[in-house]
C-alpha cells in the first residue's frame, strides 16, 4: 500500500503543480491584455513590469486559486485512475474507500500547511511590491478626498480634520479633545497641521488649548509646537488592497488600531484574517469531496467529471463571495462568513460519501 500512496500521492501533486501552471499562465495573459495600454502610457520599465509586477503577480494568483486548483486536479486524476478501472482494482483488493483518501489527504495537508505560511508570511510581502507597482503605473494618482475626519488616537483623546492634503502631507482645522468620563478636560485648536519628515512629528500652527479644571478655565495661545500623536500620514493615504500586504503579526495590529480608533472598514480586515485560516481547511475539504465524486467510473467520461469539477469549484468560489461581500457591509459577521461556505462544501461532501455509489 505504501507503494500505491507514493504513486497516487505523486501523481495528485503533479497533477496540482500542472493545472496551477496553466490558469496562472491564461490569467496572465489576459492581465496583460488588459493593463498593457497603461504601461505604455504610464511607460512603466520592463523590468519593473517584469519582475516587480508579474514576478510576485504569480504567486498571489497562485495562492489565490489554490483551493479551486486542487479540486479540479483531484477530480482530474481520480477520474483518470477511475476511466482506467484503477480505482475498481484499489478497491478489489481489500483496500477501503477511506484508507483510498489517505493519500489525497496527505498532499492535501502538505498543500494546506505551505499555503497558511504563504498567504500570511510570504505573499504579503510580495503584494508590497506588486500593489506599489499598481498604485504608481496602473492607478490614477491618488488624492485624499476625506472630509470632517474624526479619529480616536488615545482611549480619552480624539481628533478632528477638517481636510487633509495628502501631497503636502497638510491637515486643515484640525482640534483634539481629550475627554475624562463625560467631561471635557482639554481642547486644542489650530488653523492646520504639518508633517515633519526629518522629526518624525507633527507640527501644529496657530494653536489655543483650552484647559477646563471644575469652573476655571485656562486658554493658552501659541504660534507653533511640535508634538507627537498617535497619527500618521500612511492613515491618509492610498488604501488601495492595503489588507493583502499585511503580514499576520501587521494585520493584527492594523485590526486592534481600527477597533481602537472605533474606525470604519475593520471588517475588510477582519476579513483577510479569517479567510486566511480557512483557506487550508478549504483545500483539504474540497479534496476529499473530489474523491469521493468522481471515483466512481463514469459512462459520460473523463471530460464530464472534470466539467462537474469546475462548476462545483466556482460555485464554491461564488458562494465565498457572495458570504464575503454581505460580512463587508457589516449585515453578517466576519468570521461566519469565511467559514460557512467550509461548512456548507463539508455538509455535501458528508452527503455525497453516504448517498455516492463506489
Amino acid at each position: 500500500m505504501k507503494l500505491l500512496d507514493g504513486y497516487i500521492l505523486k501523481r495528485f501533486l503533479q497533477t496540482y503543480i500542472f493545472v496551477v501552471l496553466v490558469i496562472v499562465l491564461v490569467v496572465v495573459m489576459i492581465d496583460y491584455t488588459e493593463k498593457v495600454d497603461n504601461f505604455h502610457k504610464t511607460h512603466a520599465p520592463a523590468n519593473a513590469i517584469l519582475f516587480d509586477y508579474y514576478l510576485n503577480f504569480i504567486p498571489y494568483w497562485a495562492n489565490y486559486i489554490s483551493p479551486l486548483m486542487v479540486f479540479i486536479a483531484t477530480v482530474f486524476l481520480t477520474s483518470r485512475l477511475a476511466a482506467r478501472t484503477e480505482i475498481i482494482a484499489i478497491l478489489s483488493s481489500g483496500v477501503s474507500f477511506v484508507r483510498l483518501l489517505f493519500p489525497y489527504i496527505l498532499g492535501a495537508s502538505v498543500l494546506a500547511v505551505a499555503t497558511y505560511f504563504m498567504v500570511n508570511y510570504i505573499i504579503p510581502k510580495a503584494n508590497k511590491t506588486r500593489i506599489a507597482f499598481e498604485i504608481k503605473y496602473i492607478n490614477d494618482a491618488y488624492t485624499y478626498s476625506g472630509r470632517n475626519v474624526h479619529l480616536k488616537i488615545a482611549p480619552s483623546t480624539y481628533a478632528y480634520l477638517e481636510s487633509y492634503n495628502n501631497q503636502s502631507n497638510t491637515g486643515y482645522k484640525f482640534t483634539m479633545e481629550r475627554v475624562e468620563g463625560n467631561q471635557l478636560k482639554q481642547k486644542l485648536s489650530a488653523d492646520h497641521i504639518e508633517w515633519d519628515a526629518k522629526k518624525k512629528k507633527w507640527t501644529i500652527y496657530n494653536y489655543k488649548i483650552r484647559t477646563i479644571n471644575g469652573l476655571k478655565e485656562t486658554l493658552t495661545p501659541g504660534v507653533r509646537i511640535d508634538t507627537t500623536l498617535n497619527l500618521k500620514p500612511d492613515d491618509f493615504g492610498s488604501n488601495f488592497n492595503l489588507y493583502e500586504t499585511l503580514t499576520r503579526p501587521e494585520l493584527n495590529k492594523r485590526i486592534e488600531l481600527l477597533q481602537s480608533r472605533g474606525a470604519d472598514g475593520v471588517e475588510t480586515y477582519l476579513l483577510e484574517k479569517y479567510s486566511r485560516d480557512t483557506r487550508p481547511f478549504a483545500i483539504i475539504i474540497l479534496t476529499v469531496i473530489g474523491v469521493i465524486m468522481s471515483a466512481r467510473k463514469s459512462r459520460r467520461g473523463v471530460g464530464w467529471q472534470v466539467a462537474l469539477g469546475f462548476f462545483l469549484a466556482f460555485t464554491y468560489l461564488l458562494f465565498f463571495m457572495l458570504a464575503k461581500g454581505i460580512a463587508e457591509s457589516g449585515n453578517l459577521n466576519p468570521i461566519v462568513a469565511v467559514w460557512l461556505p467550509n461548512a456548507i462544501f463539508a455538509a455535501i461532501g458528508v452527503l455525497l460519501y453516504n448517498t455516492i455509489p463506489r
